[in-house]
């Protein structure tokens, strides 16, 4: 069984790459190559902490680092929807799916830290 299986904050993040591709195919050029690639560099960095967490006994530094990287992410889709690169619905589905992985990772921090 793989990682993605085991553990729902790893498919909620892996998920939210795969949507954060097929949303920077439309941004504007100045935006693709720039914030675009940031943005998905940072959740790319997310699902590494959580692969690094899950295989270490503590965890509660990596989780920490998640949940900045998760914060950075919320920062960038705001942006991006201030200047228009993306709509509300795709907005409101984007932070959905980082709310989610937020609220999963500080549950993972609450128990590592028993």
């Amino acid at each position: 069984m793989g990682l993605a299986e085991e553990l729902p904050v790893y498919k909620k993040s892996y998920d939210l790459l795969l949507q954060l591709f097929e949303l920077t195919r439309h941004f504007k050029r100045e935006y693709k190559y720039t914030i675009g690639n940031t943005l998905k560099n940072e959740v790319l960095d997310l699902i590494t902490l959580i692969f690094r967490a899950n295989s270490r006994t503590d965890k509660e530094d990596i989780l920490q680092t998640a949940r900045e990287h998760i914060e950075v992410i919320r920062l960038y889709m705001r942006a991006l929807f201030d200047m228009k690169q993306i709509n509300l619905k795709q907005f409101v589905q984007v932070n959905q799916h980082v709310e989610d992985i937020s609220k999963q990772l500080s549950g993972w921090q609450k128990v590592s830290k028993r």
